[in-house]
């Protein structure tokens, strides 16, 4: 029978039914099918965190969702074209993410009173009106099969097993997918039980012929590669290409890896993966529990290996004294959190981003770490490579913020060129670095990175003390003096903020855009994803993404700034978003869900959408909301102004495009004055001709009026001065800076930058 075939240019499926149904492995197989015909590919898995969940019922259903198409895509939809459900459960419980027109393949043989009654329906949905405006296919998948295994060596529970493959290979018919691969697979998975073999091909390929005589498909449809950049592509989900990560910064760096690790969901994968990996001198050590594993990978460290633990939310809060304890230490240390739903226990298979305070805050004391997050399964490789650079260079703990929607997820996978992979590696301590020639200084630091000599143990003449107390500048002594302390603590922060990490990149196509929206980690694709959406409809949108969340791009606060209107789309209840109000002062709107799964692009689209409307027109636009619900605040409108000079307790701007003057009071300008000097730029924001605030840019040039001489080597202020700058400001200087030099200053904390 010869069937039509008609070409699409994208098509998102959802294989739904009970977790014992083996709906990843057919959601799975149909992906690396799909990834042979040269499609983008993007993979939402979602199942339930019990091994066995019961069958039947709401709770129990899995689901894997897959969106391929002929260009390049970022998200895995939001909404299904074809849903198979393999039970009433898996029909219910995905049903309400249908459009109308969706078709709809139904195990029928699984549609019995009894399984109707476990999910609340009183009739038969595939008899009443239930499904009216969607092409429903009933096949009798469970039947059929045992039917096309009837002449194998097999039982008939395992012939019922074999159903998915039924499934697949009628999918695979309907959307022309080469299936030699899924074949291979079968012969490898079962290959110590050459019956399976024989039932799981037999399935798939009555599967595929059912499809090929059928009269109830009578389309058959091709979606052709995309256009992609050329080169060796594979799939590869966020842990297995985090795991790749870390292998290939154990190789360009030169050192053996040591992953201490205790199984948790979702990052189990990543012990599993790496254990593959011996050849590349990966060592992998399943722990009895979260302490124990980061504890020998800090060990591991202090030995000269790069150390690495995996966890998620439970597991760092664990390992938090941990982590301190290698702030203190001052050794390389890479931590992985593949976030899930919490808090507690949570939802453990479900994705969320909640753990952004803890990683930046979420331990004792003044401890600092670096903090970066990948934003798409293939970017993992990258971010655990730059992960490995910083804890390397810098000497510090550094989090890698995964989430089960980047880690389970998929898409292609460009091969990197080795060669062209930033080199890593370090150079150990061999011999005493004291002016003497015979002592170690353990914490005399590098200039420019401001890290600790990597001593290992045993090398000789360069034993030193190590362990959680504080330690003297250079000698690594013990010490309980304040001045001292102080100074240890400002210069480890230090150490953090002068990582240098790249500048924010900007999506603005037009440059037109008023309204910015940023995210970090795997909120990258929906909201992509959104933008697209609008600007193709005319409305100017831009989009920034940040990967390094401590420390921060340096240009971050002069982008936030250059907007009318900043949005942050998190799966959390605003963290980013308090992080970015805090630092920056700028009046971010936060958008939040914690539903347990990612954004949708629609929902970003209308919500964005509706801020864009209000900015453009001049209306109140939404402050913080959660999704689905409004706050709104007032328009604010800024402008760049010349501060020209201080009448009484009062500074006058003027308007560098109408030459109007303003007034703005003491306590509006509040702690800009200590950085204002005639004809310096501001901005100016007001409402309704109210001055609210002032912005000056990140960084002035002032001029030290005054200062003490001091001496090198004292450290009774902790390596710094008091200097009076020409604004009357006072500033905390190095000891070798004098009066009449020109300092730059940050003007959000009035720290000292450098000579002008």
């Amino acid at each position: 029978m010869t069937k039509q075939i008609r070409q699409l240019d994208r098509v998102v499926i959802r294989f739904a039914g009970d977790s014992g149904d083996g709906m990843q492995l057919t959601g799975d197989r149909f992906t690396s099918e799909t990834a042979q015909l040269g499609n983008d590919i993007s993979t939402l898995p979602n199942f339930p965190a019990e091994i066995r969940a019961p069958a039947g019922t709401l709770p129990g259903v899995s689901s894997f969702q897959v969106h391929f198409a002929d260009y390049d895509i970022l998200t895995p939809g939001d909404a299904p074209n074809v849903l198979v459900a393999m039970n009433p459960a898996a029909l219910k419980a995905n049903l309400v993410d249908l459009p109308r027109g969706a078709d709809i393949i139904v195990n029928t043989d699984e549609f019995t009173k009894r399984n109707l009654a476990k999910v609340g329906y009183a009739s038969s949905p595939l008899d009443d009106d239930t499904l009216a405006g969607y092409a429903v296919h009933p096949v009798a998948l469970t039947s059929m099969t045992i039917g096309a295994l009837a002449e194998l060596d097999v039982s008939k529970k395992d012939a019922e097993r074999a159903k998915n493959m039924f499934a697949l290979g009628l999918l695979s018919w309907m959307y022309s997918r080469p299936y030699e691969s899924t074949l291979r697979f079968l012969e490898r998975k079962f290959a110590k039980r050459p019956e399976l073999v024989a039932a799981n091909i037999a399935a798939f390929k009555a599967g595929w012929n059912f499809g090929e005589t059928t009269e109830d498909f009578a389309v058959r449809y091709e979606i052709k590669p995309a256009k992609m950049p050329a080169g060796t592509y594979r799939n590869i989900t966020g842990n297995a290409a985090l795991s790749l990560g870390i292998v290939a910064a154990g190789v360009r760096s030169g050192l053996p890896v040591f992953l201490g690790a205790y199984p948790i969901t979702p990052a189990s994968d990543i012990l599993h993966e790496l254990s593959k990996h011996k050849r590349f001198g990966v060592t992998t050590m399943q722990a009895e529990d979260e302490i124990a594993a980061i504890g020998a990978a800090l060990g591991a460290s202090y030995g000269g290996a790069l150390g690495v633990t995996t966890t998620s939310g439970p597991g760092v809060a664990l390992k938090s004294e941990t982590i301190s304890l290698a702030v203190a230490l001052e050794l390389p240390l890479v931590i992985v959190d593949v976030q899930r739903a919490g808090p507690s226990t949570g939802m453990p298979t479900k994705t969320e981003q909640a753990d952004l305070n803890m990683a930046l805050f979420g331990r004792h004391g003044e401890a600092p770490v670096a903090v970066i997050a990948p934003k798409s399964p293939s970017d993992c490789f990258y971010a655990a490579l730059e992960a490995a650079r910083i804890a390397l260079t810098y000497r510090t703990p550094v989090i890698l913020l995964s989430d089960n929607y980047v880690a389970n997820g998929s898409e292609p996978w460009l091969l990197p060129d080795v060669a062209s992979l930033p080199d890593l590696r370090v150079e150990f301590a061999t011999a005493p670095n004291g002016e003497d020639g015979t002592t170690f200084l353990p914490y005399l630091r590098d200039p420019q990175t401001l890290a600790r000599p990597w001593a290992i143990p045993g090398t000789a003449g360069l034993e030193h003390r190590i362990g959680g107390l504080e330690k003297a500048d250079k000698t690594g002594d013990i010490s309980y003096d304040p001045a001292n302390h102080d100074f240890m603590v400002r210069t480890r922060a230090a150490r953090i903020e002068a990582i240098p990490v790249p500048d924010l990149e900007v999506e603005d196509p037009d440059g037109d855009a008023r309204v910015l929206v940023l995210g970090w980690g795997s909120t990258y694709g929906p909201i992509g994803a959104a933008c697209r959406a609008l600007r193709q409809r005319g409305l100017p949108v831009a989009q920034a993404h940040l990967r390094h969340l401590s420390p921060m791009p340096a240009n971050l606060g002069a982008v936030l700034r250059s907007y009318d209107r900043v949005v942050i789309p998190e799966m959390n209840l605003g963290q980013l978003a308090q992080v970015i109000r805090a630092r920056y002062l700028v009046d971010a709107i936060a958008y939040n869900q914690v539903r347990g799964l990612p954004f949708t692009a629609a929902e970003l689209e209308t919500m964005l959408e509706e801020v864009l409307k209000n900015v453009l027109s001049g209306k109140v636009v939404d402050k913080t909301f959660n999704a689905g619900t409004k706050v709104e605040t007032a328009t604010v409108d800024k402008r760049t102004m010349q501060y020209l000079y201080a009448d009484g307790e009062d500074y006058v701007f003027m308007d560098l495009e109408t030459f109007d003057q303003i007034t703005v009071a003491g306590g509006t300008v509040g702690e800009a004055a200590n950085y204002l000097l005639p004809e310096a730029e501001a901005t100016v924001a007001t409402h309704e001709g109210v001055p609210l605030y002032i912005e000056l840019p990140t960084s002035v040039v002032l001029e030290v009026t005054y200062t003490e001489p001091g001496l090198q080597g004292d450290r009774s202020t902790g390596g710094n001065k008091p200097a009076t700058v020409e604004t009357g400001a006072t500033v905390q200087v190095p000891l070798f800076i004098t009066t009449g030099e020109k300092i730059k200053v940050d003007t959000r904390d009035g720290r000292y930058l450098g000579r002008a």
